[in-house]
């Protein structure tokens, strides 16, 4: 328990032995959906130095020109503001667009996002899952065991005829490349910069945007959500996409236009589309996507952030700022990731 002791005005930790009281000197505030909450605390508590002291958003009380951190995915509007005397907002997840649409964020706050192999390893798994799924045909199969019948099939594409294009070559989308390549596919990257990654073709900028989608035969979006990236999944670009292209969509669901998505499967210029983000959360029953045959609707599980790895992530993070160390995954507002 923490008590405020009357002589210091410092906070102490009232369950330690005699002589064993610890001066809390930095305060972090966890804000998060009350399911999530303790999934996320008990490994804060565990790892967090005896000087930090962690509160919870809406489950104690405390002194806001205290809160020096801040750990949350999707604040309301205006409240990071509200924290006069924050040092730095972690963000719970890689994605940094909910905190970045605030008008009234801080930009003089460094934001840090989270930067996480076993992130980078699940989004790759579920594109890996969605691709050959549709690569070997497995739905056809899946048809023909409902109705019993011995029915085989060619794939339309060798693996190494098979094109994949992944939009966004940051980590995530250069992990999934990789293990694409190591698989024998043909892939490519498009981001706003040009890549370089061994047995990846990359492209770059607007300019290269149009080659790029004639040469994918899926393409997976993993960009990060930017004004600049926002309704990118429309219409244009899928009509610049091969006939019969496969399209997966891991990053947010406002880089999608859902009617020109559908439009486009109904007229079979897609073949079929596999979605786990969505502009609205949860997807409303009513949504023609939950019943359209050639959509795969999943609720935003391809990659969910490992309590223990934010838990180390904001550890870390404030340890190097109190040591002097430039903080690391610092995200550029102006670019938005």
């Amino acid at each position: 328990m923490w008590e405020r002791d009357a002589g210091t005005g410092n906070e102490i930790c009232s369950e330690m032995g005699e002589g064993e009281h610890v001066s809390v000197t930095a305060t972090l505030l966890l804000l998060s959906p009350e399911p999530l909450i303790d999934l996320f605390l008990g490994p804060l508590v565990e790892m967090a130095p005896l000087h930090l002291r962690v509160v919870v958003q809406g489950r104690e009380q405390y002194d806001v020109p205290l809160i020096d951190y801040l750990l949350s995915f999707r604040p309301p509007k205006g409240f990071v503001a509200s924290l006069l005397n924050l040092k730095v907002v972690f963000s719970m997840g890689a994605g940094v667009d909910a905190f970045l649409a605030d008008p009234d964020f801080p930009r003089h706050v460094p934001l840090v996002r989270l930067i996480d192999p076993t992130l980078s390893r699940d989004m790759t798994e579920y594109a890996v899952l969605q691709i050959l799924m549709q690569h070997r045909q497995q739905r056809f199969y899946d048809a023909a065991q409902h109705e019993r019948v011995w029915r085989q099939s060619i794939p339309a594409r060798r693996t190494e005829s098979t094109r994949i294009g992944i939009m966004g070559l940051g980590e995530i989308g250069t992990f999934m490349g990789t293990r694409l390549r190591d698989l024998g596919f043909a892939v490519a990257g498009w981001s706003m910069n040009r890549k370089r990654v061994d047995g990846i073709e990359s492209f770059a900028g607007p300019a290269e945007l149009r080659e790029f989608l004639a040469r994918s035969d899926f393409l997976v979006c993993v960009l990060p959500l930017t004004p600049g990236t926002r309704g990118i999944l429309n219409r244009e670009t899928f009509a610049m996409l091969p006939r019969g292209a496969f399209v997966i969509n891991t990053a947010r669901g406002e880089h999608l236009v859902e009617a020109d998505l559908i439009a486009a499967l109904d007229l079979s210029h897609l073949s079929g589309a596999a979605l786990d983000v969505f502009g609205t959360e949860p997807l409303p029953a009513t949504s023609p996507l939950w019943r359209h045959p050639k959509i795969v609707v999943t609720p935003h599980i391809a990659a969910l952030s490992d309590p223990r790895a934010v838990a180390r992530n904001v550890v870390d993070g404030i340890a190097r700022l109190e040591r002097g160390e430039p903080l690391l995954h610092v995200v550029n507002p102006a670019r938005g990731y």
